[in-house]
């Protein structure tokens, strides 16, 4: 039994057949319960002996194991259970039930759906390669774990929005890795035109809010003209200090773009969401507004520095305000992740005709939960298909997916069948290099 002869047995049919039933499952962040079950129920199928891990019942994460003779390294498979827009998203999409982001379907050459291309076809592809060396009985040294984590699409807890159906990233990847889901190496399936990605920035978020001194004047009493800095209106006054952030945020991803030595990062600041006043309450100016900021930020990064700058902010636009921090995750490039990427690039020389794509700057500027891994201790990288339309079609090609699962099956029976010293030490990437960069000044 060689490679080939394992990769010979992958039905590509089936690979997009089980992409296809993942993507019409709908699971939007917050409610994975159901795809979840669908994995579970699959893998048991399909002969492995999958265990949930649940910080909350109906989030759970899934993980199985094809466990190896001994001697190897371990790899572990991840992609997410979760989607990126509810049905009840009204204020944030056109048209949150447009059916490509709930359903999946083939047309002609590409496989459309949200879900499918982040991440469950990723998912399907490896969940198939991992079945075909099962069932081939291909002799491993190291065990191979595939897992299917909910909470990767950021939901975070503020305000009045409180609760189980609110956390992302602590119940997900962080919580199975914790509970004994653990490997040498990592392999996040989240599409990166099948580059290889080993750096990823971290996030905080902000909220900006600003209060009046002036009285909450009743529309006809609403003196003008005024300044924008000045106005008795607090949502008048936020306009002023937008536009101050806009101006500081394009400096910002100017100043602190990093280039390393698996991508670069470009870390952006964008205003995602505003509330003010009431909508059936209109005759009088808030006194009261607040913008919530998302902040991406490099690895090693201090997010108190990142506050300063938003004061600073305020400052410049000549408007009082306040500046909270709500949300930090840090961000992390992989450290001791060499020989995985190095597997990586050998198995898909043995798929493809060119090497690994040059990936995107916005790919490698956005947090997946490599971060969590690589916080953990554990080397991740990302590597899965991709197509340029992503952000517009959503949609690839269905033979990239069918040829993410030959590759995914190569490298599982690679690195795992690679001699593993007797003892390799976790939390060796800790970033102190980056972090010194940062504190330096240099990019």
């Amino acid at each position: 039994m060689t490679p080939d002869d394992v990769v010979a047995r992958i039905d590509p049919q089936e690979v997009v057949d089980l992409a296809l039933a993942l993507g019409n499952v709908d699971s939007p962040t917050g409610s994975e319960g159901p795809a979840g079950e669908f994995v579970y129920d699959w893998l048991e199928r399909s002969g492995f002996a999958p265990r949930k891990f649940a910080m909350i019942p109906e989030r759970f994460n899934v993980a199985a194991w094809l466990n190896g003779s001994g001697g190897g390294y371990s790899l572990i498979y991840n992609s997410h259970l979760d989607t990126t827009l509810r049905r009840d998203a009204v204020w944030s999409a056109k048209d949150p039930n447009d059916p490509l982001y709930h359903s999946a379907w083939v047309e002609g050459e590409d496989i459309y759906g949200d879900g499918v291309v982040n991440d469950k076809g990723p998912m399907a592809a490896f969940l198939v390669a991992a079945k075909a060396i099962k069932d081939s009985g291909f002799p491993m040294k190291g065990d191979l774990i595939v897992s299917a984590v909910a909470g990767e699409i950021s939901r975070e807890p503020i305000e009045e929005w409180q609760g189980p159906l609110y956390l992302s990233k602590d119940l997900g990847v962080r919580f199975m890795v914790t509970h004994g889901a653990v490997a040498d190496y990592a392999l996040v399936a989240e599409g990166t035109g099948f580059g290889i990605v080993g750096i990823e920035p971290g996030k905080a978020h902000f909220k900006v809010t600003i209060i009046t001194d002036t009285p909450r004047y009743y529309t006809p009493y609403l003196p003008r003209p005024t300044g924008l800095a000045d106005a008795p209106n607090a949502i008048v006054r936020a306009a002023a200090v937008i536009a101050a952030f806009e101006e500081w945020a394009y400096g910002y991803q100017q100043r602190n773009t990093y280039r390393g030595s698996t991508g670069t990062i470009v870390p952006k600041a964008s205003v995602n969401a505003i509330r003010s006043g009431y909508p059936f309450n209109l005759t009088s100016a808030p006194q009261i507004c607040s913008f919530y900021v998302d902040t991406r930020i490099l690895p090693g990064a201090n997010p108190i520095d990142v506050r300063e700058e938003l004061r600073g902010v305020l400052r410049t636009a000549g408007v009082d305000g306040t500046v909270e921090l709500f949300l930090y995750r840090p961000g992390f490039e992989a450290k001791g992740a060499e020989r995985l990427i190095e597997t990586v690039r050998r198995c898909h020389e043995q798929t493809f005709a060119t090497p690994p794509a040059i990936v995107g700057d916005p790919v490698t500027s956005m947090w997946r939960d490599t971060n969590a891994f690589n916080e953990l201790g554990i080397p991740a990288i990302s590597y899965a298909p991709r197509a340029a339309s992503h952000a517009t079609k959503k949609s690839f090609k269905v033979k990239d997916l069918q040829d993410a699962a030959r590759v995914y099956a190569r490298i599982a029976m690679d690195l795992c069948n690679q001699d593993r010293p007797a003892s390799v030490p976790l939390g060796a990437h800790l970033n102190r290099d980056i972090a010194a960069s940062v504190a330096a000044g240099k990019r």
